[in-house]
Protein backbone atom coordinates (compact mmCIF):
# COMPACT_ATOMS: atom_id res chain seq x y z
CA UNK A 1 0.00 0.00 0.00
CA UNK A 2 1.43 3.35 -1.06
CA UNK A 3 1.70 6.29 1.31
CA UNK A 4 -1.10 8.26 -0.38
CA UNK A 5 -3.32 5.17 -0.07
CA UNK A 6 -2.47 4.87 3.62
CA UNK A 7 -3.24 8.57 4.03
CA UNK A 8 -6.68 7.98 2.52
CA UNK A 9 -7.27 4.95 4.74
CA UNK A 10 -6.35 6.91 7.87
CA UNK A 11 -8.46 9.85 6.73
CA UNK A 12 -11.51 7.59 6.34
CA UNK A 13 -11.37 6.47 9.97
CA UNK A 14 -13.32 8.46 12.55
CA UNK A 15 -10.47 10.00 14.62
CA UNK A 16 -12.60 9.92 17.77
CA UNK A 17 -12.79 6.12 17.50
CA UNK A 18 -8.98 6.15 17.64
CA UNK A 19 -9.04 8.60 20.54
CA UNK A 20 -7.35 11.27 18.39
CA UNK A 21 -7.97 14.72 17.06
CA UNK A 22 -8.32 15.21 13.30
CA UNK A 23 -5.22 17.43 13.08
CA UNK A 24 -3.17 14.91 15.07
CA UNK A 25 -4.21 12.17 12.68
CA UNK A 26 -2.86 14.11 9.68
CA UNK A 27 0.71 13.52 10.89
CA UNK A 28 0.42 9.73 10.72
CA UNK A 29 1.45 9.25 7.08
CA UNK A 30 4.52 11.45 7.64
CA UNK A 31 5.65 9.28 10.55
CA UNK A 32 5.20 6.10 8.50
CA UNK A 33 7.27 7.64 5.71
CA UNK A 34 9.98 8.46 8.23
CA UNK A 35 9.90 4.88 9.54
CA UNK A 36 10.31 3.57 5.97
CA UNK A 37 13.33 5.82 5.45
CA UNK A 38 14.86 4.62 8.72
CA UNK A 39 14.33 0.98 7.76
CA UNK A 40 15.87 1.30 4.28
CA UNK A 41 18.51 -1.36 3.74
CA UNK A 42 16.81 -3.71 6.18
CA UNK A 43 13.84 -6.05 5.71
CA UNK A 44 11.30 -3.32 5.08
CA UNK A 45 8.35 -5.01 3.42
CA UNK A 46 6.52 -8.28 3.73
CA UNK A 47 5.49 -10.34 0.75
CA UNK A 48 2.46 -8.14 0.06
CA UNK A 49 4.56 -4.97 -0.12
CA UNK A 50 3.49 -3.68 3.29
CA UNK A 51 5.70 -2.37 6.07
CA UNK A 52 6.79 -5.15 8.42
CA UNK A 53 5.87 -3.70 11.84
CA UNK A 54 7.23 -5.25 15.04
CA UNK A 55 8.09 -3.98 18.49
CA UNK A 56 11.87 -4.26 18.03
CA UNK A 57 11.80 -2.14 14.88
CA UNK A 58 9.59 0.40 16.61
CA UNK A 59 11.96 0.64 19.58
CA UNK A 60 14.97 1.12 17.29
CA UNK A 61 13.06 3.81 15.40
CA UNK A 62 12.11 5.56 18.64
CA UNK A 63 15.73 5.49 19.83
CA UNK A 64 16.82 7.09 16.55
CA UNK A 65 14.33 9.89 17.21
CA UNK A 66 15.87 10.41 20.66
CA UNK A 67 19.30 10.78 19.03
CA UNK A 68 17.77 13.30 16.61
CA UNK A 69 16.46 15.37 19.53
CA UNK A 70 12.75 14.63 18.94
CA UNK A 71 10.73 15.30 22.14
CA UNK A 72 8.80 12.54 23.89
CA UNK A 73 5.34 13.75 22.87
CA UNK A 74 6.31 13.55 19.19
CA UNK A 75 7.85 10.09 19.70
CA UNK A 76 4.54 9.05 21.25
CA UNK A 77 2.73 10.39 18.19
CA UNK A 78 5.04 8.31 15.97
CA UNK A 79 4.26 5.14 17.94
CA UNK A 80 0.52 5.86 17.68
CA UNK A 81 0.96 6.23 13.91
CA UNK A 82 2.66 2.83 13.72
CA UNK A 83 -0.08 1.31 15.86
CA UNK A 84 -2.73 2.82 13.56
CA UNK A 85 -0.89 1.40 10.52
CA UNK A 86 -0.95 -2.03 12.10
CA UNK A 87 -4.67 -1.88 12.96
CA UNK A 88 -5.99 -0.24 9.79
CA UNK A 89 -3.66 -1.66 7.12
CA UNK A 90 -1.96 -4.86 8.29
CA UNK A 91 -4.95 -6.02 10.39
CA UNK A 92 -3.13 -8.96 12.01
CA UNK A 93 -4.98 -11.63 13.98
CA UNK A 94 -2.70 -10.92 16.96
CA UNK A 95 -1.26 -7.44 16.82
CA UNK A 96 1.78 -5.97 18.51
CA UNK A 97 0.92 -4.49 21.91
CA UNK A 98 2.35 -0.96 22.09
CA UNK A 99 0.61 -0.05 25.39
CA UNK A 100 3.74 -0.37 27.59
CA UNK A 101 5.81 1.72 25.19
CA UNK A 102 3.09 4.38 24.97
CA UNK A 103 2.76 4.53 28.77
CA UNK A 104 6.52 5.14 29.11
CA UNK A 105 6.46 7.88 26.48
CA UNK A 106 3.46 9.55 28.12
CA UNK A 107 5.37 9.67 31.41
CA UNK A 108 8.40 11.18 29.66
CA UNK A 109 6.20 13.70 27.85
CA UNK A 110 4.65 14.73 31.17
CA UNK A 111 8.12 15.16 32.67
CA UNK A 112 9.00 17.44 29.76
CA UNK A 113 5.90 19.50 30.48
CA UNK A 114 4.25 18.54 27.20
CA UNK A 115 1.22 16.47 26.23
CA UNK A 116 0.72 14.34 23.16
CA UNK A 117 -0.57 16.86 20.63
CA UNK A 118 0.61 18.07 17.22
CA UNK A 119 2.86 21.08 16.81
CA UNK A 120 -0.02 23.19 15.51
CA UNK A 121 -1.67 22.88 18.95
CA UNK A 122 1.45 23.61 20.99
CA UNK A 123 0.40 27.17 21.74
CA UNK A 124 -3.13 26.43 22.96
CA UNK A 125 -4.11 28.62 25.92
CA UNK A 126 -3.94 27.20 29.39
CA UNK A 127 -6.94 25.04 30.23
CA UNK A 128 -9.34 26.90 32.50
CA UNK A 129 -12.05 25.02 34.37
CA UNK A 130 -15.17 27.01 35.21
CA UNK A 131 -17.27 26.61 38.36
CA UNK A 132 -19.66 24.44 36.34
CA UNK A 133 -16.79 22.16 35.26
CA UNK A 134 -15.75 21.72 38.88
CA UNK A 135 -19.16 20.28 39.77
CA UNK A 136 -18.21 17.19 37.77
CA UNK A 137 -16.33 14.26 39.28
CA UNK A 138 -12.53 14.44 39.36
CA UNK A 139 -12.23 11.92 36.52
CA UNK A 140 -14.64 13.83 34.27
CA UNK A 141 -12.67 17.01 34.96
CA UNK A 142 -9.53 15.22 33.74
CA UNK A 143 -11.38 14.26 30.56
CA UNK A 144 -12.46 17.87 30.03
CA UNK A 145 -8.85 19.05 30.44
CA UNK A 146 -7.58 16.50 27.94
CA UNK A 147 -10.31 17.31 25.41
CA UNK A 148 -9.46 21.00 25.54
CA UNK A 149 -5.72 20.41 25.31
CA UNK A 150 -6.32 18.34 22.18
CA UNK A 151 -8.54 21.00 20.62
CA UNK A 152 -11.79 19.03 20.44
CA UNK A 153 -14.93 20.96 19.52
CA UNK A 154 -17.07 22.24 22.37
CA UNK A 155 -20.07 20.24 21.11
CA UNK A 156 -17.95 17.07 21.20
CA UNK A 157 -16.88 17.92 24.74
CA UNK A 158 -20.49 18.33 25.87
CA UNK A 159 -21.50 15.04 24.23
CA UNK A 160 -18.60 13.11 25.77
CA UNK A 161 -19.22 14.53 29.23
CA UNK A 162 -22.91 13.63 28.94
CA UNK A 163 -22.10 10.00 28.10
CA UNK A 164 -19.51 9.76 30.87
CA UNK A 165 -22.07 11.01 33.40
CA UNK A 166 -24.43 8.23 32.32
CA UNK A 167 -21.68 5.63 32.47
CA UNK A 168 -20.65 6.90 35.91
CA UNK A 169 -24.20 6.35 37.17
CA UNK A 170 -24.31 2.95 35.45
CA UNK A 171 -21.21 1.66 37.26
CA UNK A 172 -21.98 3.29 40.62
CA UNK A 173 -19.44 6.09 40.38
CA UNK A 174 -16.48 3.72 39.92
CA UNK A 175 -15.52 4.50 36.32
CA UNK A 176 -11.80 4.15 36.90
CA UNK A 177 -12.11 0.50 37.91
CA UNK A 178 -14.86 -0.40 35.43
CA UNK A 179 -14.39 -3.74 33.68
CA UNK A 180 -14.81 -4.42 30.00
CA UNK A 181 -17.92 -6.44 30.89
CA UNK A 182 -19.47 -3.30 32.41
CA UNK A 183 -18.53 -1.26 29.32
CA UNK A 184 -20.02 -3.93 27.07
CA UNK A 185 -23.23 -4.04 29.12
CA UNK A 186 -23.57 -0.25 29.10
CA UNK A 187 -23.16 0.05 25.32
CA UNK A 188 -25.44 -2.91 24.64
CA UNK A 189 -28.10 -1.39 26.91
CA UNK A 190 -28.14 1.74 24.74
CA UNK A 191 -29.05 -0.36 21.70
CA UNK A 192 -31.38 -2.90 23.34
CA UNK A 193 -33.16 -0.78 25.95
CA UNK A 194 -32.53 2.75 24.75
CA UNK A 195 -33.23 1.90 21.08
CA UNK A 196 -30.69 4.52 20.01
CA UNK A 197 -29.42 5.00 16.47
CA UNK A 198 -26.10 3.44 15.45
CA UNK A 199 -24.45 6.87 15.30
CA UNK A 200 -25.54 7.61 18.87
CA UNK A 201 -24.11 4.33 20.11
CA UNK A 202 -20.85 5.06 18.28
CA UNK A 203 -20.68 8.43 20.03
CA UNK A 204 -20.98 6.70 23.41
CA UNK A 205 -18.24 4.26 22.39
CA UNK A 206 -15.99 7.14 21.32
CA UNK A 207 -16.45 8.86 24.70
CA UNK A 208 -15.48 5.69 26.59
CA UNK A 209 -12.50 4.98 24.33
CA UNK A 210 -11.23 8.51 24.94
CA UNK A 211 -11.59 8.07 28.71
CA UNK A 212 -9.77 4.75 28.93
CA UNK A 213 -7.08 5.30 26.29
CA UNK A 214 -6.19 8.98 26.65
CA UNK A 215 -6.93 9.62 30.32
CA UNK A 216 -6.67 6.29 32.16
CA UNK A 217 -4.13 4.85 29.66
CA UNK A 218 -5.90 1.51 29.62
CA UNK A 219 -5.96 -0.46 26.40
CA UNK A 220 -9.39 -1.98 25.82
CA UNK A 221 -9.68 -5.30 24.03
CA UNK A 222 -12.31 -6.15 21.44
CA UNK A 223 -15.73 -5.17 22.72
CA UNK A 224 -18.42 -7.62 21.60
CA UNK A 225 -21.30 -5.17 21.86
CA UNK A 226 -24.88 -5.60 20.68
CA UNK A 227 -24.96 -3.14 17.80
CA UNK A 228 -27.90 -0.86 17.25
CA UNK A 229 -30.02 -2.05 14.34
CA UNK A 230 -32.28 0.99 14.26
CA UNK A 231 -32.49 1.75 10.52
CA UNK A 232 -31.57 5.22 9.27
CA UNK A 233 -34.59 7.34 8.44
CA UNK A 234 -35.16 9.32 5.27
CA UNK A 235 -34.61 13.07 5.66
CA UNK A 236 -37.57 15.40 6.06
CA UNK A 237 -37.75 17.54 2.92
CA UNK A 238 -40.04 20.44 2.04
CA UNK A 239 -41.54 20.69 -1.42
CA UNK A 240 -40.69 23.79 -3.44
CA UNK A 241 -44.18 25.16 -2.77
CA UNK A 242 -43.82 24.59 0.96
CA UNK A 243 -40.49 26.46 0.98
CA UNK A 244 -42.14 29.49 -0.65
CA UNK A 245 -45.00 29.38 1.84
CA UNK A 246 -42.78 28.84 4.89
CA UNK A 247 -40.42 31.69 3.94
CA UNK A 248 -43.27 34.19 4.33
CA UNK A 249 -43.25 33.61 8.09
CA UNK A 250 -39.65 34.84 8.52
CA UNK A 251 -38.37 38.41 8.50
CA UNK A 252 -35.21 40.40 9.13
CA UNK A 253 -32.20 38.49 10.42
CA UNK A 254 -34.18 35.24 10.69
CA UNK A 255 -35.23 35.47 7.03
CA UNK A 256 -31.59 35.94 6.05
CA UNK A 257 -30.60 32.82 8.00
CA UNK A 258 -33.47 30.93 6.38
CA UNK A 259 -32.28 32.01 2.90
CA UNK A 260 -28.68 31.01 3.64
CA UNK A 261 -29.53 27.58 5.05
CA UNK A 262 -31.88 26.77 2.19
CA UNK A 263 -30.06 28.70 -0.55
CA UNK A 264 -26.50 27.56 0.32
CA UNK A 265 -27.12 24.22 2.03
CA UNK A 266 -25.60 25.39 5.31
CA UNK A 267 -26.05 23.49 8.53
CA UNK A 268 -27.64 25.49 11.33
CA UNK A 269 -24.35 25.87 13.21
CA UNK A 270 -22.39 26.66 10.03
CA UNK A 271 -24.77 29.53 9.34
CA UNK A 272 -24.58 30.95 12.86
CA UNK A 273 -20.78 30.91 13.02
CA UNK A 274 -20.08 32.49 9.62
CA UNK A 275 -17.36 35.15 9.85
CA UNK A 276 -17.10 38.30 7.75
CA UNK A 277 -14.05 36.97 5.89
CA UNK A 278 -15.96 33.84 4.78
CA UNK A 279 -18.18 35.74 2.33
CA UNK A 280 -16.91 36.23 -1.25
CA UNK A 281 -19.40 38.73 -2.69
CA UNK A 282 -17.61 39.13 -6.03
CA UNK A 283 -17.63 35.41 -6.73
CA UNK A 284 -21.01 34.83 -5.04
CA UNK A 285 -19.46 32.18 -2.80
CA UNK A 286 -19.46 31.24 0.87
CA UNK A 287 -16.43 29.49 2.36
CA UNK A 288 -17.52 27.14 5.13
CA UNK A 289 -14.59 26.77 7.53
CA UNK A 290 -13.98 23.77 9.76
CA UNK A 291 -17.29 22.12 8.95
CA UNK A 292 -18.29 18.60 9.91
CA UNK A 293 -15.20 16.41 9.94
CA UNK A 294 -12.98 19.51 10.29
CA UNK A 295 -13.29 20.12 6.54
CA UNK A 296 -13.53 23.37 4.58
CA UNK A 297 -15.74 23.69 1.52
CA UNK A 298 -17.10 26.30 -0.89
CA UNK A 299 -20.81 26.72 -1.57
CA UNK A 300 -22.99 29.14 -3.50
CA UNK A 301 -24.12 32.53 -2.16
CA UNK A 302 -27.74 33.13 -3.22
CA UNK A 303 -28.17 36.34 -5.20
CA UNK A 304 -31.27 37.26 -3.20
CA UNK A 305 -29.24 37.15 0.03
CA UNK A 306 -26.49 39.55 -1.08
CA UNK A 307 -28.02 42.86 -0.01
CA UNK A 308 -29.55 41.58 3.26
CA UNK A 309 -26.18 39.99 4.07
CA UNK A 310 -24.34 43.28 3.49
CA UNK A 311 -26.83 44.99 5.82
CA UNK A 312 -26.28 42.30 8.49
CA UNK A 313 -22.51 42.72 8.20
CA UNK A 314 -23.03 46.46 8.71
CA UNK A 315 -25.00 45.74 11.90
CA UNK A 316 -22.22 43.39 13.08
CA UNK A 317 -19.66 46.14 12.43
CA UNK A 318 -21.63 48.57 14.62
CA UNK A 319 -21.74 46.01 17.47
CA UNK A 320 -18.01 45.34 17.10
CA UNK A 321 -17.15 49.04 17.24
CA UNK A 322 -19.24 49.39 20.41
CA UNK A 323 -17.42 46.45 21.97
CA UNK A 324 -14.02 47.95 21.11
CA UNK A 325 -15.04 51.26 22.67
CA UNK A 326 -16.03 49.38 25.83
CA UNK A 327 -12.66 47.60 26.01
CA UNK A 328 -13.78 44.28 24.55
CA UNK A 329 -14.13 43.26 20.88
CA UNK A 330 -12.04 40.06 20.91
CA UNK A 331 -13.45 36.98 19.22
CA UNK A 332 -12.54 33.30 19.52
CA UNK A 333 -9.86 32.22 17.03
CA UNK A 334 -9.27 28.56 16.15
CA UNK A 335 -6.00 26.61 16.30
CA UNK A 336 -4.20 29.04 18.65
CA UNK A 337 -4.24 31.83 16.07
CA UNK A 338 -4.61 34.32 18.91
CA UNK A 339 -1.02 33.40 19.87
CA UNK A 340 0.35 33.54 16.32
CA UNK A 341 -1.66 36.64 15.32
CA UNK A 342 -2.28 38.59 18.55
CA UNK A 343 -4.17 41.44 16.85
CA UNK A 344 -6.40 39.22 14.69
CA UNK A 345 -8.97 38.66 17.45
CA UNK A 346 -10.02 42.32 17.29
CA UNK A 347 -10.00 42.64 13.49
CA UNK A 348 -13.45 42.97 11.96
CA UNK A 349 -12.88 40.33 9.27
CA UNK A 350 -12.73 37.66 12.00
CA UNK A 351 -15.97 38.73 13.68
CA UNK A 352 -19.15 36.64 13.48
CA UNK A 353 -21.80 37.86 11.03
CA UNK A 354 -24.53 36.79 13.45
CA UNK A 355 -23.16 37.93 16.83
CA UNK A 356 -24.87 37.13 20.08
CA UNK A 357 -26.95 39.83 21.70
CA UNK A 358 -24.69 39.89 24.74
CA UNK A 359 -21.13 39.09 25.71
CA UNK A 360 -20.33 35.95 27.71
CA UNK A 361 -17.35 34.05 29.08
CA UNK A 362 -15.65 31.45 26.94
CA UNK A 363 -16.07 28.14 28.84
CA UNK A 364 -12.62 26.99 27.70
CA UNK A 365 -10.60 30.05 28.70
CA UNK A 366 -12.83 32.14 30.94
CA UNK A 367 -12.32 35.22 28.72
CA UNK A 368 -15.17 37.63 27.97
CA UNK A 369 -16.11 37.51 24.30
CA UNK A 370 -19.07 37.98 22.00
CA UNK A 371 -19.97 34.58 20.63
CA UNK A 372 -22.32 33.74 17.73
CA UNK A 373 -26.08 33.34 18.15
CA UNK A 374 -27.44 30.56 20.31
CA UNK A 375 -28.98 27.64 18.46
CA UNK A 376 -32.24 28.02 20.38
CA UNK A 377 -33.10 31.43 18.86
CA UNK A 378 -33.59 30.44 15.23
CA UNK A 379 -34.83 26.98 16.24
CA UNK A 380 -37.64 28.61 18.23
CA UNK A 381 -38.55 30.97 15.38
CA UNK A 382 -38.51 28.04 12.94
CA UNK A 383 -40.82 25.98 15.14
CA UNK A 384 -43.35 28.81 15.44
CA UNK A 385 -43.21 29.50 11.69
CA UNK A 386 -43.81 25.83 10.93
CA UNK A 387 -46.85 25.82 13.21
CA UNK A 388 -48.29 29.01 11.67
CA UNK A 389 -47.74 27.72 8.13
CA UNK A 390 -49.78 24.58 8.92
CA UNK A 391 -47.18 22.42 7.19
CA UNK A 392 -47.61 19.11 8.98
CA UNK A 393 -44.05 17.80 8.93
CA UNK A 394 -41.66 16.90 11.74
CA UNK A 395 -39.05 19.34 10.45
CA UNK A 396 -36.13 21.17 12.05
CA UNK A 397 -33.77 23.87 10.68
CA UNK A 398 -31.56 21.11 9.21
CA UNK A 399 -34.51 20.22 6.93
CA UNK A 400 -33.67 23.36 4.93
CA UNK A 401 -30.29 21.81 4.03
CA UNK A 402 -32.06 18.59 3.00
CA UNK A 403 -34.41 20.62 0.83
CA UNK A 404 -31.48 22.48 -0.79
CA UNK A 405 -29.92 19.19 -1.93
CA UNK A 406 -33.18 17.63 -3.07
CA UNK A 407 -34.30 20.65 -5.09
CA UNK A 408 -30.90 20.93 -6.80
CA UNK A 409 -31.23 17.32 -7.94
CA UNK A 410 -34.81 17.94 -9.09
CA UNK A 411 -33.53 20.84 -11.21
CA UNK A 412 -30.99 18.57 -12.89
CA UNK A 413 -27.80 19.43 -10.98
CA UNK A 414 -25.18 16.69 -11.17
CA UNK A 415 -25.02 14.62 -7.99
CA UNK A 416 -21.24 15.09 -7.76
CA UNK A 417 -21.73 18.86 -7.68
CA UNK A 418 -24.33 18.49 -4.93
CA UNK A 419 -21.90 16.29 -3.01
CA UNK A 420 -19.22 19.00 -3.16
CA UNK A 421 -21.62 21.77 -2.13
CA UNK A 422 -22.79 19.75 0.86
CA UNK A 423 -19.27 18.65 1.82
CA UNK A 424 -20.12 14.95 1.87
CA UNK A 425 -17.09 12.67 1.93
CA UNK A 426 -18.97 9.70 0.47
CA UNK A 427 -21.40 10.06 -2.42
CA UNK A 428 -23.63 7.41 -0.83
CA UNK A 429 -24.55 10.05 1.76
CA UNK A 430 -25.72 12.34 -1.03
CA UNK A 431 -27.60 9.58 -2.82
CA UNK A 432 -30.17 9.40 -0.04
CA UNK A 433 -31.76 12.53 -1.52
CA UNK A 434 -32.56 10.58 -4.68
CA UNK A 435 -35.10 8.65 -2.62
CA UNK A 436 -37.05 11.74 -1.61
CA UNK A 437 -37.04 13.58 -4.95
CA UNK A 438 -40.26 14.59 -6.64
CA UNK A 439 -39.74 12.92 -10.03
CA UNK A 440 -42.85 13.20 -12.20
CA UNK A 441 -41.26 11.08 -14.93
CA UNK A 442 -41.31 8.08 -12.57
CA UNK A 443 -44.84 8.61 -11.28
CA UNK A 444 -46.70 5.41 -10.42
CA UNK A 445 -50.48 5.10 -10.53
CA UNK A 446 -51.91 3.17 -7.62
CA UNK A 447 -53.73 -0.04 -8.57
CA UNK A 448 -56.58 1.12 -6.36
CA UNK A 449 -57.07 4.10 -8.70
CA UNK A 450 -56.90 1.79 -11.70
CA UNK A 451 -59.08 -1.04 -10.45
CA UNK A 452 -61.44 0.25 -7.79
CA UNK A 453 -62.36 3.71 -9.12
CA UNK A 454 -65.56 3.37 -11.09
CA UNK A 455 -66.02 -0.28 -10.10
Amino acid sequence: MSFPEFDRVVGSVNPHLLGLGRREQRWFCKWIKRLAEFQSGRRLYDRDGLLDVDIEATIRFSKSLVTAGVPAWQRLQAVEAIECYQLQVLKPEIGVDFSEMKTTLRRLAAAEGRVNRPATMADLPKVVLTDKDRTESALVQLVVRELRLRGYALDTEKAYVGWLRRFERFCGGEMESATEEQIRSFLSAQAVEGNVAASTQNQALSALLFLFDKVLHRKLGFLDVARSDKPPSLPVVFSQGEIKHLADFFCGRNRLMFDLMYGAGLRHKECRRLRVKDIQFEHRQIIVRNGKGAKDRVTVLPEMAVEPLKAQIGAARHIHQSDLAAGYGRVYLPFALDKKLPSAATEFCWQYIFPSRQRSTDPRTGQWRRHYLSDSLFAGVFKRALRKSRIEKHAVPHSLRHSFATHLLEHGTDIRTVQQLLGHKDISTTQIYLHVMDRPGLAVVSPADQVLVGA
